[in-house]
């Protein structure tokens, strides 16, 4: 009888053992929290493939992990031009204004139906207005334009002037890759189409950041629904591949990679749709490893909406705090956390 017993406690013992074990590799494998950080953040998404669903919501956060929707998930745009409906909405500053940048697409129409962008203004990121289209497909040489996806903004300080960049394919070959074009200052068109980066591999949302002297270009590999990234020394190339890009450390089906800085602190968030099974990711990165990113312990980050390709910036405490309280006045503001 005391053999089983010492037995079953060394079993006990082993299996305890196994389990700390384990759980210290899990841990190793993920990252917690970055408690420096003491900045406001506001998400612009979509939600879904439906023309309802086609539409601009936004949501806010204390910390960069936790968002919670405004307007009780309603969009804040109602598109009137183009498609009447969008995807993929990017958020900038620029000029003293907010914009919104985003692929003009009405998917009931068809995959390859998309030939044009779609630009929004604000100077209070609650009412946008002065709604316009960039139409691809009518610039000389690029009649055949089906896709122009995810566009999104930077400015390049080599020429003082925004770049834009985004996915085209035409139906003339298939060659899904990112262009670019700079915006004109009134940001109602745009010049000369130039290729940015063509992997001879279907790319598709880009997302660009300078560190550390360099232009980082993440995108996804639409072959193996993976994110990968590409470098330069110049944000309109050449960007160079190595031969270990994959930087997505979701197990699932990836894309609309997003990253941004957390205020006070030298660590960049990563956020990406896992659309197969309508999932949002977060994953995390240091200034000083731009390419080596852990997941985000999944406790430490939430959504109460379902968002599809979103797009952050950070904001002051007055913006928040200004879009709070108008949020507060049109709806019930969900319960914080402790």
């Amino acid at each position: 009888m005391t053999r089983k017993i010492n037995l079953f406690v060394t079993i006990a013992a082993i299996v305890v053992i196994l389990s700390a074990i384990v759980v210290s590799i899990c841990f190793s494998f993920t990252t917690g929290r970055d408690f420096g950080n003491d900045g406001y953040y506001l998400m612009c998404y979509f939600s879904g493939n439906e023309p309802q669903e086609e539409r601009v919501s936004m949501a806010i956060s204390e910390d960069g992990y936790r968002f919670y929707k405004i307007n009780r998930g309603s969009p804040m745009i109602n598109q009137e031009v183009g498609t009447t409906s969008c995807r993929d909405p990017y958020i900038f500053r620029a000029n003293g204004k907010y914009y919104i940048i985003a692929t003009d697409m009405k998917s009931l129409d068809g995959w390859n139906s998309n030939h044009a962008m779609v630009i929004f203004e604000s100077s209070d990121l609650i009412n946008w207005g002065n709604q316009r289209i960039i139409d691809i497909k009518s610039k000389e040489g690029y009649e055949h334009t089906c896709r122009t996806w995810a566009p999104q903004v930077i400015f390049d300080k080599n020429v003082d002037k925004y770049l834009v960049y985004w996915s085209h394919c035409e139906d003339t070959d298939w060659d899904t890759h990112i262009v670019y074009a700079y915006l004109n200052d009134d940001f109602k068109d745009i010049g000369e189409i130039k290729d940015l980066y063509n992997p001879k591999r279907i790319a598709i949302d880009a997302d660009i950041i300078y560190e550390n002297n360099k232009y980082y270009l993440y995108y996804k590999d639409e072959d193996e629904k993976v994110i990968r990234y590409v470098y330069a020394d110049n944000l309109t190339g050449p960007y160079q591949e190595p031969q270990k890009s994959k930087v997505s450390t979701s197990w699932k089906d990836v894309e609309g990679s997003c990253m941004y800085k957390l205020h006070g602190t030298d660590t960049y968030i990563m956020i990406m749709d896992e659309y197969s099974n309508h999932n949002y990711y977060m994953q995390a990165t240091k200034v000083d490893s731009m390419t080596k990113f852990k997941p985000v312990r999944n406790y430490f980050y939430s959504f109460d909406f379902k968002p599809r390709h979103a797009s952050v910036i950070e904001l002051t405490k007055d913006e928040y705090f200004e879009i709070k309280n108008w949020n507060t006045s049109v709806g019930m503001w969900p319960k914080e956390e402790s």
